[in-house]
């Protein structure tokens, strides 16, 4: 597996650091108490009590999260868990009106992508120490605990314990292109072939579904630099992002030609659990998304029916992604109760804890015990995943995380320009151009701070 995620010197230490998630891939509503505001530093509490979780993935992650909950009550009969499930389309604009007006939750889910954000506005508590003196210590991936830790935005601190991660799968239909004679689309140029020929609009039936909604814009890049072979987020100077360099327009122009020409007209508004539903219960033939949807799938479908492959390679037989960020668990700095919040985050990432909600949610373990359980070997888009970043084949462009904006120039920023570009109200130069100048920014003001 290659990387190359270059960055100006200045910011050279937590660059080495950012690359670590493409390794560990390649292993294997109210707060209790007072709501308190942003200059809140909460207590310890009596580690008893109840907390209130926030689930970042509510209404996907549920049912398996109160499964862990329920277990948890059992081991923990003194501390009682409110559950709050958030859609993760609402989850950072919720977390961001509760760290300004109060209302947090005692503990939440906190991926990397998010963190910096959370962190800059000094919303989460450091976990080092707790970390260092409790069961998990030893006992997690190496790798995701840096990237949590670089993804915070450059103090090198532990603020969200990591509990999986995950990788870029395409998915396609073995029964419809069996049915129609199409090859397994293993390179971009297959890809592309097998959208058309599976395509019957009279027949509502679609080579692909494009996700135009909620989410779309890391998607899009996957797809914009795996057809590029551009392997860096930042140029040599570490200051320029290279998302707008000619060849990535290119091919971002020619996947957002797919839309509505081999796809669905409602991908436009489709985030990813309407983009999965659709693909699950339709005649579509192929869906780009990660490992999170396999078992979605497999309820939907049966293992006989589809299959999930890594993204498709170019024409020199190399394969290019963009990273997916670790997801994990954090105590708001608010909370009223730290101690019981710790307990439920180091019973949520133990071992049996771990491995089931992983196996639900068809990720990688944290925990390098999980790692190792037999239903890994048996999910088969986790095991190529693995395979494709151990043969030598794939490249991983990091993306910046570590950044503030990330989030917001990621998603709110931007996914209505995108949304322009499918629709051909605007150039994917254009959309390009505008993203790059934001980034450049907040990379400058990043390096200017940490340097």
């Amino acid at each position: 597996m290659k990387i190359n995620n270059r960055r100006s010197s200045t910011g050279g230490r937590r660059m080495s650091a950012a690359v670590a998630l493409s390794a560990v891939l390649a292993l294997t509503a109210t707060a209790c108490g007072d709501s308190g505001t942003s200059g809140d530093t909460g207590d310890e509490g009596s580690g008893t009590g109840e907390i209130v979780f926030w689930d970042n993935n509510g209404g996907v992650r549920t049912d398996i999260w109160k499964e862990i909950i329920a277990d948890f009550k059992k081991a923990n009969p003194d501390i009682k868990v409110e559950y709050v499930g958030i859609p993760s389309t609402d989850y950072q604009s919720k977390v961001d009106t509760a760290i300004q007006g109060g209302g947090l939750p005692d503990v939440g889910g906190v991926g990397a992508a998010m963190l910096a954000g959370f962190a800059a506005q000094n919303a989460l508590e450091p976990l080092d120490d707790r970390f260092g003196k409790s069961s998990l210590n030893g006992k997690l991936n190496e790798d995701m605990l840096t990237s949590m830790k670089a993804a915070g935005g450059g103090d090198d601190k532990l603020y969200s314990v990591p509990t999986s991660a995950n990788n870029g799968v395409l998915y396609y239909r073995t029964d419809l292109f069996d049915k129609a004679g199409v090859d397994e689309p293993a390179t971009w140029e297959k890809f592309y072939e097998a959208a058309e020929k599976l395509t019957n609009a009279g027949k509502n039936e679609f080579g692909y579904t494009i996700r135009g909604g909620a989410g779309s814009i890391a998607q899009a890049l996957d797809a914009m630099y795996g057809q590029s072979g551009i392997t860096s987020f930042w140029d040599s100077s570490g200051e320029k992002t290279t998302v707008n360099d000619p060849k990535n327009a290119e091919a971002l122009e020619k996947y957002a030609a797919l839309y509505k020409k081999v796809t669905p007209a409602a991908d436009l508004n489709n985030d990813f659990t309407k983009m999965v539903a659709q693909w699950d219960s339709g005649t579509i033939g192929m869906l780009n998304h990660n490992l999170g949807s396999y078992q979605d799938h497999v309820k939907a479908l049966g293992v006989e029916k589809f299959r999930g492959i890594p993204q498709p390679t170019g024409p020199d037989g190399k394969r290019v992604q963009v990273s997916n960020p670790v997801d994990g668990l954090g105590v708001f700095k608010t909370s009223k109760n730290k101690e019981a919040a710790w307990k439920f985050i180091e019973f949520a990432v133990s071992h049996e804890s771990n491995s089931k909600w992983n196996e639900s949610a068809g990720a990688i373990p944290s925990h390098t015990e999980a790692a190792k359980d037999a239903w890994i070997s048996k999910a088969e888009p986790t095991k190529l995943a693995a395979e494709a970043l151990n043969d030598g084949s794939t490249s991983i462009v990091q993306l910046p995380y570590y950044l503030p904006d990330w989030n917001s120039i990621s998603k709110a920023d931007n996914e209505p320009n995108f949304q322009k570009v499918l629709n051909g109200d605007m150039s994917a130069k254009d959309f390009l151009d505008t993203l790059a100048e934001q980034l450049n920014e907040a990379q400058t003001e990043w390096n200017s701070r940490n340097g």
